[in-house]
């Protein structure tokens, strides 16, 4: 009988019996006491530190990071993760795209000029150097969703051909607790921003705006403006993108409502299109705006290495932690760096620890280990994506990922949080682990943001492979729940995607890094040493993905 086949309590009560019986020969104990505090620290104090310039792609802040990266890799001993080399190079093009003049909106109620950052943002895809936008009539086509699984399709009998559709971010289910109706609370895919671009580019339309609302994004506007102005990235295409939208954009949800008032409408609309029988609604407005777009083209780089298994050195765990940032941009309180201190220095910082763990593991890993440090995440996971693309160990091979980003700064917790709680048997080996720490598991405390979808994780789910995310939760050990959440809030309000986001040694407490790389690397060693592979639970929408190539 495989460990595949017992149910999950059994699952659970073996693997934790495997845990507390294990010896420290077999148990490597060793690798996961070399995780510690000065690791940790030494490697975020100069990740985050304004010589890396936030660590953009493309930047003299990427060279700096690639480097330093390659170094603490040999200085490991890891072997190089792609044949010879420590890099796999990724296409991208770069369009710094600026605005000529404001958004132009016009309709019965006259002409209303919206500011560029305080009240819209306009990127594109296309690849050259200037693109317009005239006159192009608005609607609205309430999520912008096509879900055949949920009956639910608002372009059904809209053609959108040159038009401008305006679309609400998130799902219909935010804010209900009906499970049945998309996740309820629970963000689909079809809630994230990628998705209703790629959606409305799929209908033709000649521009897109979701209108942004801080509560069902998950962020405030501030992060808006600073993410989707300046020089963005994406994978390099055949055609130059030019399948997708001329614009891209957002309005903020005021600019939203005056909006719909000046085309004679009820903003109550906005809201109503959460009844499967909304229909899209023309605003009567026309919507013009103009991008002059400085274009380049090269390449980043994910950074990869591998310790090879004793045993079974062609099957595999992947690591992985996102190495780039969002570099130099618009000044908050005078302050242009944006560091990204936890937002990811602290996931390579405890990979490159959780590495050394295995490096000094006893006896070493069965299974060989690879450390996957990937670019553009901030610029919609592109780096994972590319790696998802041209996978460099077959994912037939893949036993799971183990992806770690934005780990909490504020100590140790009691709970574990784990996105996408449910999905996969991963779950019941955290849990394992996560009970022999003294700790118990949670589900996504914030269900309707999304987080599933907007970290690297991701990328390798959409190709079937079991993939994890967890971080520590909110219930501080030394402080209890209450002072924790309102430092997960201070954070999200003050640090995230944000100039602030900077290391510091006197406020900030690692031990909680420490606790959570341990749980990472012994969830790591325990795939590392068995012969069986993690499975996708019943209803997850990954599981036939991977069933089809591992079951043909």
């Amino acid at each position: 009988m495989t460990i595949n086949k017992f149910t999950p309590q059994l699952l659970a009560l073996v693997l934790l019996l495997m845990v507390q019986c294990q010896t420290p020969e077999n148990q490597s104990q060793d690798g996961a006491q070399s995780i510690d505090v000065s690791g940790i620290a030494n490697h975020i104090e100069v990740l985050a530190s304004d010589d890396y310039s936030g660590r953009m792609p493309f930047t003299e802040g990427e060279e700096k990071t690639v480097a330093y990266l390659t170094r603490a890799f040999t200085d490991l001993g890891l072997e190089p993760g792609n044949g010879d080399s420590y890099v796999q190079e990724v296409p991208l093009v770069e369009i710094n795209a600026t605005p000529q003049g404001n958004m132009v909106l016009k309709g019965g109620a006259g002409s209303r000029e919206l500011t560029y950052l305080d009240e819209f943002v306009a990127l594109t895809r296309r690849v050259q150097e200037e693109v317009t936008v005239a006159d192009s009539e608005m609607v609205f086509a309430g999520y912008g969703i096509v879900a055949p699984e949920y009956d639910w399709d608002d372009y059904q009998d809209l053609d959108v051909s040159g038009k401008t559709v305006v679309v609400m971010v998130n799902d219909p289910g935010y804010g209900s607790e009906d499970a049945t109706f998309f996740k309820g609370n629970t963000m689909t895919y079809y809630g994230r921003w990628t998705y209703k671009y790629e959606e409305a580019a799929r209908q033709g339309a000649e521009a897109v705006i979701i209108v942004h609302d801080d509560g069902p994004a998950g962020y405030p506007w501030e992060v808006v403006r600073g993410g989707w102005s300046g020089p963005n990235q994406y994978l390099k295409a055949a055609d130059n993108n030019q399948s997708r939208c001329a614009i891209e954009g957002w309005i903020s949800l005021p600019v939203a409502k005056e909006l719909f008032i000046s085309a004679g409408l009820d903003p109550v609309l906005m809201d109503q299109s959460k009844n499967p029988d909304f229909k899209p609604v023309a605003l009567n407005t026309t919507m013009s705006v103009q991008l002059s777009n400085a274009l380049r083209e090269d390449r980043s780089n994910n950074v990869i290495a591998v310790i090879p298994g004793t045993e079974r050195p062609d099957e595999y765990i992947i690591y992985s932690a996102h190495w780039d940032h969002m570099g130099v941009g618009q000044p908050i309180n005078g302050d242009s760096i944006y560091n990204g201190a936890e937002d990811n220095a602290s996931g390579v910082a405890c990979l490159l620890e959780i590495a050394q763990g295995f490096m000094e593991a006893k006896p070493a890993p069965k299974r060989s280990v690879v450390i996957l440090l990937v670019t553009a995440e901030e610029q919609g996971l592109l780096g994972s994506a590319y790696y998802a693309s041209n996978p460099i160990f077959p994912p037939e091979k893949t036993v799971a990922n183990l992806n770690m980003d934005a780990l909490g700064s504020f100590g140790p917790t009691k709970d574990l949080i784990v996105i996408g709680h449910g999905q996969s048997e991963l779950d019941d080996y955290v849990e394992v682990v996560a009970k022999n720490q003294g700790r118990y598991i949670v589900p996504d405390q914030d269900p309707e943001k999304g987080y599933f979808f907007r970290s690297d994780h991701f990328s390798f789910a959409k190709i079937g492979i079991p993939a994890m995310y967890a971080e520590g939760g909110l219930d501080s050990e030394a402080n209890g729940k209450e002072w924790g959440r309102t430092q997960k809030e201070a954070y999200t309000a003050n640090r995230y995607h944000k100039p602030s986001d900077e290391y510091n040694p006197e406020t900030w407490d690692l031990h909680g890094m420490v606790k959570d790389s341990q749980l990472f690397y012994q969830v790591g060693y325990t795939l590392a040493g068995e012969s069986t592979f993690p499975k996708w639970k019943e209803g997850s929408e990954f599981k036939s993905i991977r069933d089809a190539y591992m079951n043909p």
